[in-house]
């Protein structure tokens, strides 16, 4: 059931309306049964891996805060194995395998291992994350196992955020879930807007800007020229930043209409003046999931020795690449951003120097610009890898930016005058909403002044009624994360 689709159009009026009907004892098993057919809509077998996951991290959780057998790292390791081995089997496998036979065929083998048949399963790696981020606080004595099943397991598979997240912490969404909400019409009109705001992004940025995305990765070899390469990257690094922020607002906006707060999973990325700043701002629940559980744990930055920091930074982007998806490309797309991490740290004391020497300020906003602009060239580049059909694909790609930066036209590209023109004039109105949103929180402001929220409302609605991609022979487009 995508969000943009009529049937969640549907569902989540009925689901809000019955939630708040019911009874504060029957509200959580009525939510949990609603996320689990939320999630039964795309595969009903898929649930059950679902629900062995929720058992089994409950379960290891409890025999922890029980000290059972006096072995509560067993636990621990139990939980992640047994989590990371069916991610592994249902993600990974048919990808180790091509490796495998590949590694065979190089030296002069022919073993071909067997391929599994199997769907991965939508949102797989983020509620597998969410859980075992559960189990690790709990291992931490950052918080006490929970002993109500129904609130544990409706803490995993809540449903705005249980396909791409964002992924929560225990400590933020089990509480939550646990207390009563009871109808707020201002938290109602809260979630609107972010609800709407991400159609928003969804409907009338991300899905056009689609259009000049396909029509240069799908070609070819080499009928596109390089000036449309260049501007299919820039098209999919804000594609797929309006497509996941959207999931990710819809999601916020859906849990704020009954009293729920989830995280904020963006903040303004490209307007980031590093790497660094970039990861800050870009998928903030998987960064901090990697910052807490891989990246301290492995050592952090606490190192005396710079190459065991920068092995550490490494080690995490692959991990981080890999978990996006199955593929070579996915691991490249990683590496990039680590190997922009280190060489951002390894030339910074350089950097410092020349800036000191010609008496220029870090504050200084020239220089603060062409940092924004070069990231978010770097930032684009890598992105190439990421849509790219392969890493061949990607740098053919690159070469022909680099070498026939003049070629062809974006006219040709299938979208009209009209459509390039309602495209940039909203993505020139989600830097403006970025930039201001990160001063202030627009959600409240806008719900809390009736004229605004009004004006809001319109204004969106219009926009996605006049400029929005749907219609008849229009099938409602997957978020770019459902794949991971």
């Amino acid at each position: 059931m995508n969000f943009n689709s009529l049937g969640y159009c549907l569902y989540l009026p009925v689901t809000l309306f019955l939630y708040f009907l019911l009874p504060r004892r029957l509200k959580n098993p009525f939510l949990l049964a609603a996320s689990y057919f939320f999630y039964m809509c795309w595969e009903p077998l898929y649930a059950l891996l679902m629900l062995t996951s929720t058992a089994a991290t409950y379960l290891c959780a409890r025999l922890m805060a029980g000290r059972f057998l006096s072995r509560r790292r067993l636990w621990l390791v139990l939980s992640l194995v047994l989590n990371l081995l069916i991610l592994f089997f249902f993600k990974y496998y048919n990808f180790a395998a091509e490796l495998t036979g590949r590694l065979f065929s190089l030296l002069g083998g022919s073993f071909t291992p067997p391929l599994s048949g199997l769907l991965l399963p939508v949102g797989i790696s983020f509620y597998t994350f969410q859980a075992l981020g559960y189990t690790m606080d709990v291992y931490r004595g950052k918080l006490d196992a929970e002993r109500n099943f129904i609130d544990y397991a409706l803490f995993v598979s809540y449903f705005p955020q249980l396909v791409a997240g964002p992924i929560e912490r225990s400590g933020n969404l089990l509480p939550q879930l646990k207390k009563a909400h009871p109808f707020r019409l201002q938290a109602v009109f809260e979630g609107s807007v972010l609800f709407l705001w991400g159609m928003f992004k969804k409907l009338v940025i991300a899905d056009r800007l689609a259009v000049l995305v396909n029509f240069a990765f799908d070609a070819p070899p080499g009928e596109a020229g390089g000036f449309q390469y260049a501007a299919a990257a820039v098209a999919f690094t804000v594609q797929i930043y309006c497509d996941f922020s959207a999931y990710s607002d819809i999601a916020r906006g859906s849990a704020r209409m009954m009293g729920i707060r989830l995280m904020r999973n963006f903040d303004a990325p490209f307007l980031a003046a590093s790497i660094k700043d970039f990861w800050r701002r870009w998928h903030i629940s998987l960064s901090t999931w990697f910052k807490d559980y891989l990246y301290f744990p492995l050592g952090g930055s606490r190192s005396k020795q710079a190459w065991r920091r920068y092995a550490n930074l490494m080690a995490v982007f692959l991990v981080s690449g890999l978990w996006h998806g199955a593929a070579l490309t996915f691991f490249a797309w990683g590496l990039l951003h680590g190997l922009f991490q280190v060489a951002s740290g390894l030339t910074k004391p350089l950097r410092e120097r020349a800036l000191a020497a010609l008496r220029v300020s870090q504050t200084n906003p020239v220089l603060t610009g062409f940092r924004v602009l070069f990231n978010f060239a770097l930032v684009s580049g890598a992105f190439v890898f990421f849509r790219a059909r392969s890493v061949m694909g990607a740098l053919s790609v690159l070469k022909r930016i680099l070498l026939y930066p003049f070629t062809g036209s974006v006219w040709e590209m299938g979208l009209s005058g009209k459509d390039l023109t309602a495209v940039l004039v909203a993505v020139m109105i989600l830097f403006i909403v970025d930039g201001v949103s990160r001063k202030r929180d627009l959600t409240e402001r806008i719900a809390g002044r009736r004229w605004l929220k009004y004006a809001v409302y319109f204004f969106l609605l219009g926009a996605m009624m006049l400029f929005g991609v749907y219609g008849a022979g229009y099938d409602p487009q997957e978020f770019i994360y459902f794949q991971f």
